[in-house]
């Protein structure tokens, strides 16, 4: 098997070697068969040709007599917002999951420097080498030069852990498609390196869990310009002046005075403090000025809408599933598409907020020069593939553009060209409706128990349905769990507008006159709305009830991640006694955490004494529901709780 993998290997880099050559620009993502999945089963999503009209499903057989009249095919239409669902769009949907970068490798790769500081492309080659064909889900990888993050001496050859996951005989990482373009080597992300592992014991691929130990603040604080992903820590406006030293590094502002850059090293030794502090498995997806990561959910999505930890996403198709897709690439791995909003949502202008993410870019190409005498804003046109298109991932602007709306919240939708506008989104949401986790056995006896504790407890009160939960947001005050997440959205209702999108029918690059329709929006009630922004009476905003399907496969929990225990309940204590060691949080003793009020004041203790997890507003707290001695429960009712609740892997159960 080294054999064979060490050939492949070395084909793939003649490959490449050929391509600099001949300018052909071979790429590699791994895709996983069939028969490398863990997961038992799939959903009925896709059996048939059913139809999803903005949320509301309609199936295979209402479908076939609606198509027989006028007025049902004009229902049926993606010109009025119906999505097409067969089997083969849930394949479109499961090919985009693993290999679609949505050209997020220009971000990655020449701007943020993923591979152009300590981590290298050949140093990450040599630990999938180090396997020996064989697997793992967290990829150690030698530094290839000295560094200091965060006060902290990293030595070169020093093994990091990535919690890249690395399946049998692969090439490259689950989700990181690696490619040759512009005469350099880069890699892109996509959504299986976050929402997809490798099991550490079997090898087998669980589609749908979340990579629990993906270190990604490691990996971006060790990127050599990772001030690209200011806005995701606790950098403000005010902050960023602290960095300016050389008034002469200027640029002029879209209202023609001049203002400086910030110091580009003293910026990413800021970042990269900040970044260090996320614990594994964690990730800042908002752009609030704050360093407040949420743990990576799971894509066990059949029936858990809203989505998203404040049910931000809760519209559009899917019951606004497509809408959290497009968030995840039309902002987390592009933050250049931000810069038309800047001022109103960072107080930083435009031309400042593109400099100050270009001015030390990887690749010299995308490098801005502040001295060139060119706006920032005209060099990115000057470099950018599809210059009216914000940002460098493959994106379009709405009618609402550059507003933003319910259905966009970050303002732009990703769709490559040659789909149809909102295909790609809607696809991954058609194959993430048809994930089931892998079965947990438990007897029956023991599942009837905790069934009974569930409802006696008053867990039914809020996770209730196929999907164990009641679709609602909470507000804060009331769920008491760490409170900064919960206002991150709380500056987007300045650039608010009504939800417009183009038909599902008009083709990328949107052409002129191209149709644009409204997204419903009535069924989100005011109340649910304030929450989700943040504007409720109070202003501490809202969590949404999260469904229970796949819990086996998703510690730690709470949407901090904060409530995580090991194999050892009396040692593994908290992220520090867990993902801080590299040690996998177990799913009963971190669902015990989260219901015994004992095991739970140790773990938030272990958590608070950790200065990152401080900076990164990570605790464990909230959500006091208690199923222990204490409150009237037996050792053995919270037992059988437990189990019934790592059981639950379906929602059509």
């Amino acid at each position: 098997m080294r054999k064979r993998t060490i050939f492949i290997l070395i084909v793939f880099l003649l490959a490449l070697a050929v391509g600099a050559i001949n300018i052909i620009e071979p790429e590699y993502a791994y895709m996983p068969r069939k028969g490398q999945i863990l997961n038992d089963a799939r959903s009925n999503v896709g059996h048939g040709t059913s139809y999803d009209i903005w949320g509301v499903t309609v199936t295979p057989e209402d479908a076939a007599k609606l198509l027989q009249t006028e007025d049902g095919v004009e229902m049926l239409s993606p010109s009025n917002g119906a999505v097409e669902v067969d089997e083969d769009f849930v394949e479109l949907g499961r090919d985009i999951f693993y290999k679609e970068t949505f050209n997020n490798e220009i971000y990655l790769t020449d701007i943020l420097g993923m591979l152009d500081g300590p981590i290298t492309i050949t140093n990450i080659a040599k630990g999938i080498l180090e396997l020996q064909g064989g697997h793992t889900d967290n990829l150690r990888v030698e530094l290839a030069e000295n560094v200091t993050i965060g006060g902290k001496n990293y030595a070169k050859g020093e093994k990091i852990d990535t919690g890249l996951d690395v399946p049998k005989g692969a090439l490259s990482p689950l989700g990181m498609p690696i490619s040759y373009q512009d005469g350099r080597l880069k890699a892109g992300v996509s959504c299986a390196a976050c929402h997809a592992t490798v099991d550490r014991d079997s090898g087998m691929i669980i589609e749908g869990a979340p990579n629990l130990n993906f270190n990604a603040g490691m990996m971006l604080a060790l990127a050599s310009n990772s001030a690209a992903y200011f806005t995701n820590t606790e950098i403000d406006a005010e902050k960023i002046k602290t960095f300016i030293e050389d008034h002469d590094r200027t640029v002029e502002t879209t209202d023609g005075k001049r203002e400086p850059l910030p110091d580009p090293e003293k910026l990413e030794e800021a970042v990269d403090e900040m970044l260090v502090q996320w614990p594994p498995g964690n990730f800042d997806s908002t752009v609030d000025l704050v360093n407040n990561p949420a743990q990576i959910p799971d894509s066990f999505t059949l029936g858990d809408h809203p989505y998203g930890w404040n049910g931000f996403a809760a519209i559009g198709p899917f019951k606004g599933l497509s809408s959290l897709n497009n968030n995840v690439h039309a902002q987390n791995s592009d933050l250049l598409a931000q810069a038309d909003q800047s001022n109103e949502l960072f107080d930083i202008d435009k031309e400042v907020y593109i400099g100050t993410i270009l001015q030390n870019a990887a690749n010299e190409n995308y490098r801005y020069d502040p001295n060139s005498g060119m706006k920032p804003s005209e060099f990115l046109k000057m470099i950018d593939e599809e210059p009216d298109v914000p940002g460098v991932n493959e994106m379009v602007k709405p009618p609402t553009y550059p507003k933003i709306s319910m259905f966009s919240p970050n303002g732009t939708v990703i769709s490559s060209p040659g789909f149809h506008f909102g295909e790609q989104i809607n696809a991954m949401s058609a194959y993430q409706n048809s994930l089931i986790p892998p079965k947990y056995e438990i007897d029956e006896a023991t599942k009837a128990q905790g069934r009974e504790v569930f409802h006696r407890a008053g867990c039914i009160s809020c996770h209730a349905g196929p999907a164990y939960t009641n679709h609602r947001v909470i507000d804060n005050d009331v769920v008491k769990a760490q409170p900064s997440r919960a206002k991150a959205f709380e500056d987007a209702d300045k650039l608010l507008e009504d939800s417009w999108i183009y038909s599902f029918d008009t083709p990328v690059p949107i052409p002129r006159e191209a149709k644009a329709i409204r997204v419903p929006t009535e069924h989100v009630d005011d109340d649910q709305k304030k929450l989700t922004l943040a504007q409720d009476e109070n202003g501490s905003g809202g969590y949404k009830v999260k469904g229970l399907i796949g819990l086996k496969w998703s510690p730690p929990y709470l949407h901090d991640g904060g409530v995580a225990v090991g194999p050892n309940e009396k040692t593994d204590l908290g992220i520090p006694g867990t993902l801080h060691k590299a040690v996998n949080p177990d799913p009963y003793n971190s669902l015990k955490a989260l219901v015994d009020s004992k095991l739970r004041k140790k773990v938030v203790e272990a958590n608070r004494k950790s200065k990152a997890l401080q900076g990164a507003n990570v605790e464990g707290i909230g959500h006091e529901h208690w199923v222990d001695q204490p409150n009237g429960f037996t050792k053995e009712e919270q037992d059988a709780l437990i189990e019934f609740m790592l059981s639950l892997t379906s929602s059509e159960e």
